[in-house]
């Protein structure tokens, strides 16, 4: 189902740590042309239980306007919207996901998180069940290197590659495509297969430089390690079977690990395939 045409990049936007989130989600919705809605919600719970209920109220206020702010800044023509729900969280942000081109989350510390993290982890279950691709934004600004996507040769991994090489113009950066195997599969065929993939959709970025590579061993492990080196990485939210609250052990593995933001690409979503040209951004 493709997004409409005037779904926006919903920014959920919790604290001033926050503020990362803002900046890439900027970036992203003015690369694909979309307006910009930041979004924070308010618990009136937990403002019961500060010394004022007036106190969050305000500090609610003052962090969207600064968020605003911030966004202007970096894209002074950039439609952006502000707004304070009340309510929670997670449920929030999944109902406002359905009509959104892309969400924006930070990660709450995942990136430092060790093996065997609990899955409740809210970046995670956005993931599982959001209505569009989910944005996964670090706290540390990642290195200038390639976009990296993961690859199983799956409908929708598929998607995801076509993202990716999206991502790559608009950026003016390489693109790395991995296959991981794990089996003994004929590596040299694997490496053709992915790269006639790429040829498939490639025609629409034909300034991109794409490199494909095939490694032996666990897919997670593997695209963990190579996303310390690339600025973002795009993998499905499950190759074999992208329904609604699933995500696969790859996807998990790079949510939690990767150093690097990371774009879940949802099988509800399609790519807007826009002028090479216009969408190619430093």
């Amino acid at each position: 189902m493709a997004a409409p045409a005037d779904a926006e990049v919903l920014v959920g936007l919790g604290s001033e740590h926050d503020l990362p989130v803002v900046e890439q989600a900027t970036r992203e919705a003015a690369g694909h042309g979309r307006a910009l809605h930041l979004l924070h919600i308010f618990d009136w719970q937990a403002a019961f239980s500060a010394d004022t209920v007036a106190a969050p109220r305000q500090r609610a206020e003052e962090l969207i306007t600064k968020a605003a702010q911030l966004a202007h800044q970096i894209e002074p023509d950039l439609t952006v919207g502000a707004e304070i729900v009340e309510g929670t969280m997670l449920p929030t942000l999944i109902r406002r996901s359905e009509m959104a081109f892309l969400l924006a989350v930070g990660d709450s510390g995942m990136a430092d998180s060790r093996p065997g993290a609990p899955v409740e982890t809210p970046a995670v279950q956005m993931a599982a069940r959001a209505g569009c691709p989910l944005l996964v934004v670090r706290r540390e600004p990642p290195p200038q290197g390639p976009v990296l996507v993961g690859v199983d040769g799956s409908p929708s991994s598929r998607l995801a590659l076509r993202w990716a090489l999206a991502c790559a113009a608009r950026r003016g950066t390489p693109l790395l495509a991995m296959r991981v195997v794990e089996t003994d599969e004929d590596t040299d065929a694997v490496a053709e297969q992915l790269s006639e993939a790429i040829d498939r959709h490639a025609n629409h970025h034909p300034g991109v430089s794409t490199e494909c590579r095939v490694v032996r061993g666990d897919p997670g492990q593997v695209l963990v390690e190579a996303s310390r080196s690339a600025q973002v990485v795009l993998v499905a939210a499950r190759g074999d079977e992208p329904g609604r609250a699933i995500l696969g052990a790859v996807a998990q593995s790079l949510l939690y690990h990767s150093p690097a933001p990371v774009v879940v690409v949802r099988g509800l979503a399609e790519v807007p395939l826009g002028d090479p040209a216009r969408d190619r951004r430093p």
